[in-house]
């Protein structure tokens, strides 16, 4: 009995596992799909950035979908799937209900395969289950394999993120918006309201957020926040560019001691567990700025924390970037801890009283010198680092690249008695230039740095005369100084050489500064203007100037910008009517620009009108591609008629050369002889003197080298004030502020807080 009894039970067994993987097989539940909308924004996202997919649904114009549909965030992804062969409409109808239905193992091998043939054996697709839920897990690993062949260049990457704030906890927050440790991003069709406070592995691309890939939990660590204010049962703190009220986990009893610190938070299911201040603060003039780090005087360059912030503090506060810190400012203080930088804090707006020089070499050709020379005639304070002396009138400082002399700090030198301080080692065209306020030198890997920091107003002394001749009349130079003043106003928050410790530099790029000695006159072309400078609805404007008009400015749309966005930058022409000049076609333009005689303020000057000849070997050689050159025009005007597209046609092809600034260095070359309005010439036009021209051609030579004159007017990009046009203005007895609302539409001149 009892071996029956075995038997049966080793018989059972078989039968029992059967019996439970089959009752397991038949219960387990079905894997859940994911939506079409879903997988199309994935796919979409693989090809296109949001911002081109935006420009494409922009120009694409219709939709597949019903017009009350159209504005569903799924609605740009599924209709460039449509276009793009990705859904075939006629299987996937374009209407809510399948976008917000479940792909189906079909569709999923649609898009496979229209990505690579090869992919479309990852979907097992198969008459029985082809209209059936394709299962979400099993799409992003499909996705994966998808970037691979839609994105090469990686743009939908993995991040880790903190999640700080969705429209259900934070109010005023724009729908589908999170505030994240990445910054704010979109996640159009997810649900995130549920991952606050917790950390998470997501697929992102650009400022879009495609899927969470995976939930590392509600305990986390939020580093460098700004605490507000708070009671004991929370704090208000600012955080992932808001302001969120956060609960203690107990209650605390000193939250008085907290309130406008730095400090990290321990967090536990998304309450407070732990609060580290961070107290220990410094403070100095900033020197430079990288990515890494901060150099301070007195302190040399301190490093950045990775989770560094910049905040600004008064008024309502406002998280800034690190190019927002200005090189010479002393308005905020840095909280640090263990040796870096956690946050920089903005206590107050900038001075700006002041500005930083790069000067660069002899001929203004490079920012970097393989010597320094420079002599002292006063008392000069000599800095570098913590180290400090005096030297003697009389002394001369000497800096080679390379020597270690101010490599790991800054060598300043600061008179002490309003004197200046000569570079010997550089050449300007008024010799070896002197220089106010204060040099510093800087030994980088590609050689000495030369930085010059002043008041503004002693710079604009030195500007004016380099600009304009020191012999035009007063209220030129007044119009002048008053639009050097603004434009360095606003040229200084750039921070172009941040890296380096300056602002600007003393080239044209900017404003040519001290190459030309400054005189009486100048001088008082600043002092009578102190302080002025020229608005717009209450703002300063860019004030861009240039040297000699045609007979008619053009606008901010010869640099690609919009004009919209400078409406005080009109295309105006130089006559009292102050009208507006338009061409109808290239014959009316080619009319009006060869006219020696068509009256305008610059009328008298040079350059407004000009012409030489060139030939098509002389072009081919600043336009690849096209073989021998056998014609060229202008195929497009901007406002005023300044050449925007020149159309050159070669044996080879043709090319079109876009913007006002690449065709005068396409046309230009340093063998013309350029005919000039006073009846001389000049030579070496390598970038021709303005856009505001047309061309002739005039035959081949006798080895058939195409031949072509070209006639142009003025000197400059032309947009703003003509400086020419303004000394004209003045000596018909304009006033410097007539001058400037001439040149610049609805502005206002006040002198500046």
């Amino acid at each position: 009995m009892k071996k029956w009894n075995m038997i049966r039970w080793i018989l059972g067994i078989p039968v029992i596992v059967l019996t439970l993987i089959l009752v397991i097989l038949i219960c387990e539940p079905e894997k859940s799909g994911i939506t079409r909308a879903a997988a199309a924004k994935s796919v979409a996202l693989a090809l296109l950035s949001p911002e081109e997919l935006k420009n494409w649904e922009k120009e694409y114009g219709a939709s597949h979908f019903a017009a009350d549909e159209v504005g569903e965030w799924y609605v740009p992804y599924l209709d460039y799937l449509y276009e793009n062969g990705y859904l075939d409409e006629a299987e996937t109808p374009a209407d809510r209900e399948r976008a917000e239905g479940l792909l189906t193992y079909r569709e999923a091998a649609r898009i496979a395969e229209q990505a690579s043939g090869s992919l479309k054996r990852l979907v097992s697709e198969n008459r029985r289950n082809g209209t059936k839920a394709y299962p979400e897990e099993d799409w992003w690993l499909l996705y994966d394999s998808l970037l691979k062949e839609l994105d090469p260049e990686k743009t939908v990457h993995t991040e880790s993120i903190r999640i700080y704030g969705t429209p259900e906890n934070i109010q005023g927050c724009p729908a589908w918006t999170a505030y994240t440790s990445l910054g704010t991003l979109t996640f159009y069709g997810l649900s995130l309201d549920s991952y606050v406070d917790h950390e998470l592995t997501v697929w992102v691309r650009d400022t879009e957020l495609i899927h969470v890939q995976k939930d590392e939990g509600q305990n986390t660590l939020y580093r460098n926040v700004w605490i507000l204010d708070g009671d004991n049962q929370g704090l208000m703190v600012y955080i992932g560019d808001i302001q969120r009220k956060i609960p203690f986990r107990k209650s605390y009893k000193k939250t008085e001691e907290l309130i406008g610190n730095l400090a990290d938070l321990t967090m536990e299911h998304g309450k407070i567990a732990k609060v580290s201040v961070k107290k220990e603060r410094i403070s100095g003039k900033v020197l430079s700025v990288q990515d890494t780090a901060i150099e301070l005087e007195g302190y040399g360059s301190v490093p950045l924390d990775e989770e560094y912030k910049v905040l600004k503090t008064y008024g309502d506060i406002k998280r800034q970037q690190l190019s927002d810190i200005l090189v010479g400012s002393d308005s905020q203080e840095f909280v640090v801890a263990k040796g870096k930088i956690c946050a920089v804090i903005k206590e107050r707006e900038d001075a700006a009283d002041q500005i930083r020089v790069l000067i660069l070499g002899d001929g203004f050709q490079s920012r970097y010198h393989e010597r320094i020379e420079i002599t002292c005639p006063g008392s000069v304070r000599k800095v570098q680092g913590d180290s400090e002396t005096m030297l003697d009138p009389g002394s001369v400082v000497s800096v080679t690249s390379g020597d270690g002399t101010c490599s790991a700090q800054r060598l300043i030198l600061e008179p002490q008695d309003g004197s200046e301080l000569t570079v010997t080692s550089l050449n300007r065209a008024q010799g070896q230039p002197s220089y106010a306020g204060r040099l510093e030198i800087l030994d980088t890997d590609d050689g000495l740095v030369l930085v010059n920091e002043l008041e503004l107003e002693d710079y604009l002394k030195k500007v004016i005369p380099s600009e304009m001749p020191s012999s035009y009349e007063k209220e030129a130079l007044k119009a002048q100084a008053v639009c050097a003043r603004t434009y360095a106003f606003m040229q200084r928050k750039s921070n172009t050489y941040s890296a380096y410790g300056a602002q600007i530099d003393d080239s044209t790029q900017f404003q040519v500064y001290n190459n030309v000695e400054p005189d009486e006159k100048t001088a008082q072309a600043v002092q009578e203007t102190y302080g002025k400078m020229l608005y717009y609805d209450g703002n300063p404007i860019t004030a861009y100037y240039f040297s000699t008009s045609c007979g008619t400015t053009t606008n901010a749309a010869i640099w690609d910008s919009d004009p919209e966005d400078t409406p005080y930058l009109r295309c105006l022409s130089l006559q009292t009517a102050r009208s507006r000049l338009s061409f109808a076609d290239e014959e009316e333009f080619a009319s009006f620009i060869k006219n020696k005689d068509f009256p305008a303020y610059d009328a008298s000057y040079p350059l407004y009108r000009w012409n030489f000849k060139t030939n098509g070997t002389i072009i081919a050689s600043h336009v690849s591609g096209v073989g021998t050159v056998t014609g060229v025009s202008v195929t497009e005007r901007g406002p005023g008629g300044v050449a925007m597209k020149l159309l050159v046609k070669g044996s080879d092809g043709e090319t079109i050369i876009s913007g006002q600034n690449a065709i005068r260095s396409a046309l230009g070359d340093s063998s013309l002889t350029l005919n000039r309005m006073d009846g001389k010439t000049s030579e070496g036009w390598s970038l021709l003197p303005s856009g505001f021209l047309t061309i002739e051609e005039t035959g081949t030579d006798e080895n058939g080298v195409a031949q072509f004159r070209v006639y142009g007017g003025g000197y400059g990009h032309g947009v703003g004030m003509s400086q020419n046009g303004a000394q004209a203005m003045a000596k018909a007895g304009m006033g410097y502020e007539g001058i400037l609302k001439y040149f610049y539409d609805g502005v206002t001149i006040e002198e500046k807080e």
